[in-house]
């Protein structure tokens, strides 16, 4: 559209002290000036340069150039001090000699730091600076440096300064409010959170913020009552864990043992059971505010035309439709999905938070499945439902913390909505195995257990965050966990256990030993072959054959029905001493002279010897594969190289198999006879067997 939204309703405030409002037209091709000159002309207010149009609601953001287009119908903007003059005002305010203006001054500052714009403009007057100097001489009452710090704060996560080009003295006087034991929970609580981002910034603030800070108070600020402190405690904690080299990470490891474990795994779990009573809650389909929220959903995922002008009849079929592609059992009457505890009301806040938090993913994953044919839908309300019950049951949403428990999942610590943020990521996930899986409705619960899978084996890997669990969790695809789920068989077979993996390195040397003496054996037997000529005709045979002693090749022309033939008829030979080379595929003579004639097939049957100083060669096309495989292995067994085809691979792991099964037979004082026992006779008569089909008829 080229207009801003028709109604915008547009707050003033009035030089005067007083505030009004009006309904502006207002074209979004017109520059953002000459909007703001507009609206200045029509409350005859001087200097429009001194203004700007800001947010009213939620996160009171300054409207640019930039992020203009993002404006929704309903906004209601205020026109108020300018980016540039707010920063002015508020950075001679800090400098105020009156307490109780620099205490406003920066409260206000604060809030406003959020904003991006505004954060430039103040950085730009090195404002930041004049904050840094505030904590160092540390002269203010506990409630200005308290605002300061959050000031402070809020400028650096815009990552407009470098947290480096801070002073050892700050830093070390940002410790000591972490490190004092009688001080204001507030400003530790900002502490915490500047040091923490300090830690994960660099590797020399990471050395920094680990020598001034005393492990023995970090773990008492998680023994507090006061859960904000608790957490941010933590979050520093996990942040040196994070930073820390391996030394570093033992000496830090060794006070986070047993104790503080406990007092994490206790802290993750009393948190979490805040879940509890939403978990056990079944939905109330006589609550107009949990009808509202599903009807949201619906009407978040599908655009859909005005219902008020619908028929009732039209309205409840249209909302039907919509709720059984959304993936509710009962579409009719959804709430009735949500009746079963658990996982109760939490599977609608968890669906409601996914929607409005990540919109563009929920309406991709919707329409997604509503494109796909009706068996291979993946349903968003069942499976939302399923996989918030399966979090509850990993995060042990419910359970009491156990007296002894000390298994604590660090992300916790990193994420105020953990539940929350899981299920966005996990639904995503969900939604890719399922394709990944190819799945039908039938396979609902098979999808279900390797998601629970990918969640459970990522969380035991101990993510540090919810971007490297995401990661991780993400790379974790189905193919993978198949290959996991092989590995661990074989290994409870004992057939990847150490020991036995030795063993098999032992036996390997004895069983190709083996294999290169059945190569040999198999060429001294030899093999008849087909010469192709350049017109495609495949009349002609030859037969070629190893000599007993293995030094002699001999080869001839052979005739159709010759079976066999003795080294004697053959006419030519070629002492094997004299072969240089081994060729195959495209390196051979023969194929390089027919080039681009020869199909795929040819070329993977394809070998030739060279001898006389690579002069004359001997040219072969195998009669199989399995032929191929056997006289390339047995030529390299005698130019004295490895054997490399893939029948050797495939026979060398079966023997060493039945050798290994063998050798793991307890067959103590059990006699093993030298050779195979005889094949008993047939029976005299056969009336022990029964014959079903008659019993059937």
């Amino acid at each position: 559209s080229d207009w801003l939204p028709s109604l915008l309703p547009l707050i003033t405030d009035h030089p005067l002290g007083f505030s009004d409002s009006m309904l502006s037209f207002c074209l979004q091709k017109k520059p953002l000036s000459a909007v703001i000159k507009e609206v200045c002309d029509g409350w005859n207010l001087p200097g429009p340069e001194n203004y700007a149009l800001q947010y009213t609601d939620g996160v009171q953001m300054y409207i640019t150039e930039s992020n203009r287009l993002d404006i929704k119908n309903g906004c209601i903007l205020r026109l108020t001090k300018a980016p540039g003059r707010c920063a002015e005002d508020l950075f001679k305010g800090i400098q105020s000699s009156d307490a109780g203006v620099r205490c406003d001054s920066l409260k206000e500052l604060a809030g406003v730091s959020t904003d991006m714009t505004f954060a430039q403009e103040f950085i730009s007057r090195n404002g930041h600076l004049l904050l840094v100097k505030i904590v160092e001489d540390s002269t203010e009452s506990n409630v200005i440096m308290t605002h300061t710090l959050k000031a402070f704060m809020e400028l650096m996560y815009h990552g407009i300064v470098s947290w480096e080009n801070l002073s050892t003295v700050f830093i070390k006087k940002i410790a000591s409010f972490v490190n004092a034991k009688p001080t204001d929970a507030s400003i530790q609580q900002v502490s915490l959170d500047i040091l923490e981002n300090m830690v994960l910034s660099s590797q020399s603030l990471f050395l920094q913020v680990k020598h001034e800070i005393t492990m023995e108070r970090l773990i008492a600020h998680l023994q507090v009552t006061n859960q904000q402190i608790q957490t941010k405690a933590m979050a520093l904690l996990m942040a040196l864990l994070q930073t820390a080299g391996d030394s570093d990470k033992q000496v830090l490891s060794g006070s986070v043992q047993d104790e503080m474990a406990h007092h994490l795994y206790v802290l993750q779990s009393v948190t979490l059971n805040h879940q509890e009573l939403r978990m056990r809650t079944p939905l109330d389909c006589y609550s107009q505010e949990q009808r509202d929220i599903l009807h949201g959903l619906r009407q978040a995922a599908f655009e859909t035309e005005s219902e008020n002008s619908l028929s009732n009849e039209r309205r409840r079929s249209l909302c039907a439709k919509e709720f059984k592609k959304l993936g509710f059992s009962n579409n009719s009457n959804p709430g009735q999905d949500l009746v079963r505890t658990p996982p109760g009301l939490l599977a609608l806040d968890t669906m409601f938070y996914f929607a409005t938090r990540y919109p563009d993913a929920y309406s991709r994953f919707v329409l997604e499945n509503s494109s796909r044919e009706d068996k291979h839908e993946c349903p968003f309300a069942r499976s939302s439902i399923q996989l918030t019950l399966i979090l509850c049951e990993i995060l042990r949403i419910g359970e009491p913390p156990s007296e002894t428990g000390s298994d604590y999942h660090p992300i916790f610590f990193s994420q105020d909505r953990l539940m929350e943020e899981l299920f966005c990521v996990c639904i995503q996930l969900l939604n890719k195995t399922w394709k990944e899986m190819r799945a039908t409705q039938e396979d609902f619960d098979k999808v279900m257990q390797v998601v629970r899978e990918q969640i459970t084996r990522t969380l035991s890997s101990k993510p540090t965050s919810l971007e490297l669990f995401k990661n991780k969790v993400n790379a974790l695809n189905y193919s993978e966990i198949l290959k996991l789920r092989q590995t661990e068989r074989l290994h409870q077979e004992e057939i990847l256990a150490p020991p036995v993996l030795e063993l098999k390195e032992r036996l390997k040397p004895e069983l190709l030993e083996l294999i290169r003496q059945q190569r040999l054996n198999r060429l001294c037997q030899g093999t008849m072959f087909r010469k192709i000529s350049s017109r495609r005709r495949q009349d002609k045979l030859w037969y070629c054959r190893l000599s007993p002693n293995h030094k002699m090749l001999h080869y001839g022309d052979v005739e159709e029905d010759s079976d066999n033939p003795t080294i004697e008829t053959l006419q030519e030979k070629i002492p094997v001493a004299d072969i240089k080379a081994l060729l195959t595929g495209k390196d051979c003579p023969h194929m390089k002279e027919n080039k681009g004639k020869q199909n795929k097939e040819v070329l993977d049957l394809a070998f030739s010897i060279t001898y006389d100083v690579e002069e004359y060669s001997l040219n072969f096309i195998a009669p199989s594969r399995t032929d191929f495989c056997l006289w390339t292995d047995g030529l390299s067994v005698l130019l004295g190289r490895d054997m490399s085809s893939e029948t050797m691979r495939s026979e060398l792991d079966i023997l060493l198999s039945m050798e290994i099964k063998l050798r793991l037979l307890d067959l103590e004082n059990v006699p093993i006879p030298d050779s195979a026992p005889s094949v008993p006779k047939p029976p005299s008569n056969y009336n022990f067997c029964y014959d079903f089909s008659q019993t059937e008829q």
